[in-house]
């Protein structure tokens, strides 16, 4: 019987996105376990810092955020130029070669922490920017295999590999990057720990996930565009091209606030952690764990559950606005316990935002085009982190001082406001069939 009928995809095997949530696990634990080393790049007296001796804190501050900014900036030029090869040529070689990148990437970032060099680590963010826009590329491929049915719960597990990944890494990270410590009386770490250690692990998890792409992966699209033409000027274009389709501008407007929120909170809370509360780097690395932790269950209990009952765009109508008043919180915090205890809340409100808007973005897309809707989209978050990253330094004003935190409610707030207001659901009648549609 042939099988090649023009319907709906059949319901994906455990197999088919079983690897590609290992690829995104470990690309995530390899960037989550940089989260504890970066203040120790520009902290007076870190025996590992980079900046020269007479810079102050808030010059190294000013430094790390342009340093921050240089990886989704060269993402944004290079994503969807990876995700329209990826249309044309397969998801696995694309995935195979980037991850190969972020592996090059990570050995010179190392190499720049050892010489003291911030050339270097401008370098190595660079190359591993370039060759960066692998999650997009993850993201089609869930995409391809997913059916109306069963893409909420699909991007949930993609985000529970966030969420793992973020409770691997940065506890890594922050053991790896700390010599002397004791590992729960069991042993000690080794002399030779330093702020290089987590990036040469790094390098050698990125090794073992492309070998695993090679060998494990199996290619998801099977109508390749083999006669598309690809544009190396594509970034900017796509992203002028998506603000004026009406079926992805708000969803791209909402995304560019979100993102751009987010990252005044992730570039900036690692060092406010160390230089306000004190945290050691596996004191900090601990914390990302623990938000990880809730973030890996939100994606892969709560999003699952809420999907049963609410449509996506349903879901966002409230989770960005619930995320905005989570991250009040951190900037009121004043004791420790009040940081641990605002997790959960965080976790589950920013799990259900971001795998809702990449569960709608994927649906909104034309047939055929998840992966450059995808390479969009991605291009725009990367785009909204690159002056967030560069503004953090500049508007902190002191060791403590909490302004991004504020600047980070108010966008993720914004974000909220411009989907509630302007997003309407012409382009996703096909939603879901057990999911029922609310009353009038």
């Amino acid at each position: 019987m042939n099988d090649t009928a023009t319907t709906a995809p059949a319901e994906p095997k455990p197999r088919s996105i079983f690897p590609v949530f290992l690829t995104v696990f470990i690309d995530l634990v390899g960037f989550s376990i940089l989260i504890p080393v970066f203040p120790l790049l520009i902290n007076p007296g870190s025996p590992f810092r980079v900046t020269p001796a007479g810079w102050s804190f808030k010059d190294g501050l000013i430094m790390l955020g342009f340093l921050q900014a240089v990886y989704p900036l060269c993402t944004f030029i290079a994503a969807p130029i990876l995700g329209q090869l990826s249309d044309r040529y397969g998801r696995r070689p694309v995935l195979a070669f980037s991850i190969f990148g972020t592996a090059v990437g990570y050995a010179v970032f190392a190499l720049g922490i050892h010489w003291a060099s911030i050339p270097a680590l401008f370098i190595g963010r660079a190359i591993d920017g370039l060759t960066g826009g692998n999650i997009a590329v993850a993201q089609a491929a869930v995409g391809d295999v997913s059916t109306d049915k069963n893409r909420q719960k699909n991007f949930g597990l993609i985000g529970a590999a966030f969420g793992l990944g973020f409770i691997i890494g940065p506890y890594i990270g922050g053991r790896l990057s700390s010599p002397g410590r004791s590992f729960y009386g069991l042993f000690t770490t080794p002399h030779w720990f330093g702020a290089t250690t987590p990036f040469w692990f790094a390098t050698v998890l990125c090794i073992v996930n492309v070998v695993m792409i090679l060998t494990r992966f199996p290619e998801t699209i099977h109508h390749k565009d083999a006669h598309r033409r690809i544009d190396i000027a594509t970034s900017v274009k796509n992203v002028v091209r998506g603000f004026g389709s009406e079926r992805l501008r708000v969803l791209l407007a909402s995304s560019f606030f979100f993102n751009g929120g987010f990252t005044f909170f992730t570039t900036f809370f690692g060092v406010y952690l160390s230089r306000k509360f004190s945290f050691t780097p596996d004191n900090t690395g601990d914390y990302f764990a623990f938000v990880g932790l809730f973030i890996a269950f939100s994606q892969g209990a709560i999003v699952p559950r809420v999907a049963h009952k609410l449509h996506d765009y349903q879901v966002l109508r409230f989770s960005f606005f619930g995320l905005a008043f989570a991250m009040s919180g951190f900037f009121l915090a004043g004791h420790k316990w009040q940081l641990f205890a605002l997790v959960p809340i965080f976790s589950a409100f920013n799990g259900l935002s971001m795998a809702n808007q990449s569960s709608l973005i994927s649906r909104s897309a034309e047939r055929g085009r998840q992966g450059e809707a995808m390479g969009i989209s991605s291009s725009v978050m990367n785009l909204a982190q690159v002056p967030a990253s560069v503004l953090v330094g500049y508007i902190t004003g002191s060791v403590t001082s909490n302004t991004p935190l504020v600047v980070s409610t108010i966008c993720i707030a914004i974000a909220g406001v411009v989907f509630l207001m302007f997003f309407r659901t012409t382009f996703v009648k096909d939603v879901p069939d057990h999911v029922q549609a609310p009353a009038h």
